[in-house]
């Protein structure tokens, strides 16, 4: 979340069958389109209120038929997907991707809300569905906290040269941040809280804010904003997950922002592996 204060019979034949796949596939990704929008707003789910989560991304590995129910692990070994976590949403009747995702809102909500996930497939065969969600295996070969912060400060500068759109606000180009040491360790400390005492949000198991928590690391800013991640083990992959993500997206080209730290923590122990935290501030 962003936090901020395809003889002539047979040709004809063969064009229907073509469109008859487009026409599975727009479903599919139609539903894949749905999910990631609801997770793209704080929603209320089981008497709790989710966080905005950036999109799953679809990978093929994920797109398992349904035979393979039984043996989930197996079949994704056999996809070569080095899952860590993984869960399988089943459905049986929904004629369409709205009636399905009308279904994952009644009784899956907190498996689509749940951050620990970065990656989506889903597989339909006539009115059965399968949607799986994981989590896969670090791959990445990260430096300290402080080499990859700055590459996150790097590629979110970058991004700042562009105008674009967060949701449906307009954003120009903004002025690029510097590096500021405070609010690094600070993002540092939260990152490692997150992860060694897995959870996700904002607010700190002392119920401090990212204000809060500034002031007391020795910044004060008139402004404060944050950003936070899990499971995603690059650089890349978090900034592409905010600038999809509306809210995210804004901390990241508020021009009114001059100054940012950012870390991550792993803890093997937790959901999702690594944690993320940017912070956003305007002395």
């Amino acid at each position: 979340m962003g936090f901020m204060s395809s003889a002539m019979r047979l040709a004809s034949f063969s064009l229907g069958l073509l469109f008859a796949v487009t026409a599975v596939a727009s479903e599919e990704t139609q539903l894949v389109d749905s999910i990631n929008a609801y997770r793209s707003q704080a929603q209320r789910c089981a008497d709790q209120v989710s966080l905005e989560l950036p999109p799953l991304v679809s990978d093929p590995r994920l797109v398992l038929s349904g035979n393979s129910v039984g043996d989930l692990q197996q079949a994704l070994a056999r996809a070569t997907y080095p899952m860590v976590n993984v869960q399988a949403i089943s459905l049986s009747g929904p004629r369409d991707a709205q009636a399905a995702m009308n279904v994952v809102l009644e009784s899956f909500c907190q498996v689509v809300l749940d951050p620990q996930f970065v990656d989506i497939g889903v597989s339909r065969e006539g009115r059965d569905w399968r949607i799986v969600l994981a989590r896969p295996l670090l791959a990445a070969r990260l430096g300290d906290w402080q080499t990859e912060g700055q590459k996150l400060l790097e590629i979110i500068n970058r991004a700042r040269t562009q105008p674009r759109q967060c949701g449906g606000q307009p954003y120009g180009v903004a002025p690029p941040l510097t590096w500021n040491a405070t609010l690094g360790s600070t993002a540092l400390n939260h990152s490692r809280a997150m992860a060694n005492n897995n959870f996700f949000d904002h607010i700190d198991r002392d119920g401090r804010t990212p204000g809060d928590r500034a002031e007391l690391g020795g910044y004060v800013g008139q402004l404060i904003g944050e950003n936070i991640a899990a499971g995603q083990d690059s650089v890349r992959k978090v900034v592409d997950g905010w600038l999809a993500s509306p809210g995210h997206c804004a901390n990241l080209m508020n021009p009114a922002y001059r100054d940012l730290g950012a870390a991550y923590a792993v803890d093997p122990k937790s959901d999702a592996g690594i944690y993320w935290t940017a912070m956003f501030g305007s002395q």
